[in-house]
């Protein structure tokens, strides 16, 4: 027998996390979206074996629709068809993120809402500039050529930054107040 609470805690997360994701389809400055707030929001409050699937879902149809609607009508010499998936180091920058909250966010507070924020935009930096380094023929494959890919990156990692940070406040906040609210939503 399923409990009624379980069931509308699931529903209230999932509820929040693709509300989330398809905010993406707003304007906003380049990198200030909700991906690595989605990624720890989903770690912090889902059980372990749909932390990572549920939000990785949202990422995934936030992408379908960005891809096909949005960016192809922009930039219609880069899409030759029907894109089923985003970039690869996305996320697999996204995965990691996932299981750095589901470490960092055992307990939740701001701080730790903080400290994970900052934690997983550096990871996800780190991890999708070096696939751009690893990919992208501009760079040099040496040293040099990764820190020049990183250096490439910095002003979209503050944006990023400030994206997790804020996104991390109203999908925490948010659902701490709907708690308030909502006591059967409370674990």
């Amino acid at each position: 027998m399923t409990n009624p609470n379980s069931n509308a805690r699931l529903l209230a997360i999932s509820g929040i996390v693709f509300l989330a994701a398809i905010s993406r389809l707003l304007p906003h400055p380049p990198n200030f979206t909700p991906v690595g707030a989605l990624a720890l929001f989903g770690a912090a409050h889902f059980r372990r074996h749909i932390a990572v699937l549920i939000p990785f879902i949202a990422l995934w149809f936030s992408d379908l629709l960005l891809n096909n609607l949005v960016y192809a009508a922009q930039f219609p010499e880069l899409y030759d068809g029907f894109s089923w998936f985003g970039s690869p180091a996305v996320y697999l920058g996204f995965a990691l993120v996932s299981l750095l909250g589901m470490r960092l966010l055992r307990k939740i507070s701001w701080q730790s809402v903080l400290g994970a924020s900052v934690a997983g935009s550096l990871l996800f930096f780190l991890t999708t500039n070096f696939a751009a380094w690893v990919n992208n023929p501009f760079y040099p494959q040496n040293v040099a050529g990764l820190i020049q890919s990183y250096i490439a990156g910095i002003p979209f990692f503050w944006n990023s930054l400030a994206g997790d940070v804020f996104f991390a406040s109203v999908l925490f906040g948010s659902f701490a107040a709907l708690q308030r609210s909502v006591p059967q939503l409370v674990r």
